[in-house]
């Protein structure tokens, strides 16, 4: 898991939150990270901090929901560091607005962001990918998903995205393998992220979720780091199409 040395990543929506953590942790790991997000300024804040760590980083300004923009990304990181070994498609957005309120607006920009975006990155960085016969791509879904008994109002938008991706995981599964890329999802739980920041502000609503966690507790970015090392390394070479869940146990509560 900790030897990636070599490796060339790319983590989007990667300027805060998990995906900060996931470019750390790649890189601590060994790899060169293109550290990709909207905000130039603050994923240079995060090369920075893997410099200090003794890694080796790029900062790319990429809106992931914009074809234009990520295929130039995937050029300006192959022309820096070669190729492209791992994919973490990690942006995304959850903005909490009641059914009949949400505008036609509201659910197109949130279905481009989390996955229309996700399709772009990974077609883009597959063609990469497929020159070389290898790679790795870890979507991040949510237990937000569907089929898993959590219903969440207010966010289907959210929703009906991160469902998307647990499909789209198993069907590129399926059609990468002979490619040798491998493509995986972690559906995470409650995890400390500028996200949920807005629920955190509501006490009874905390208490009320938490009490779904058999651990009690939110996670840790770094704990679905970890994950994230585990099915971008070759400890999990015979893993492909598969959606991990991190929650706590919310869902076998």
């Amino acid at each position: 898991m900790n030897n990636l040395k070599g490796k060339v990543a790319i983590v989007t929506g990667a300027r805060r939150g998990m995906g900060r953590t996931h470019a750390l942790a790649l890189a601590k790991a060994g790899a060169k990270v293109a550290v990709a997000d909207i905000s130039l300024e603050e994923c240079q804040r995060v090369v920075e901090e893997i410099a200090k760590q003794g890694g080796e980083a790029m900062a790319i300004k990429c809106d992931v929901s914009k074809k234009k923009e990520v295929d130039e990304m995937v050029k300006k990181i192959v022309k820096e560091f070669g190729k492209i070994d791992i994919l973490v498609n990690n942006a995304g957005i959850a903005q909490f607005v009641p059914f009949l309120e949400m505008t036609e607006e509201e659910w197109d920009r949130t279905l481009d962001i989390n996955l229309k975006g996700y399709f772009l990155c990974a077609q883009a960085c597959v063609k990469e990918m497929a020159k070389q016969k290898s790679g790795v791509i870890v979507n991040i879904a949510s237990v937000a998903m569907g089929q898993q008994g959590v219903g969440m109002s207010n966010i289907v938008h959210y929703c009906a995205s991160k469902g998307g991706i647990a499909g789209m995981t198993e069907a590129l599964a399926v059609e990468l393998a002979p490619y040798n890329i491998r493509v995986n999802a972690i559906s995470p739980g409650m995890i400390e992220t500028p996200m949920i920041s807005s629920i955190k502000q509501d006490s009874k609503t905390v208490e009320a979720m938490l009490a779904k966690v058999p651990m009690r507790r939110v996670g840790k970015p770094e704990e679905v780091s970890n994950l994230v090392l585990f099915l971008a390394s070759e400890v999990s070479s015979y893993m492909t199409g598969s959606t991990v869940i991190i929650d706590g146990g919310w869902l076998a509560g």
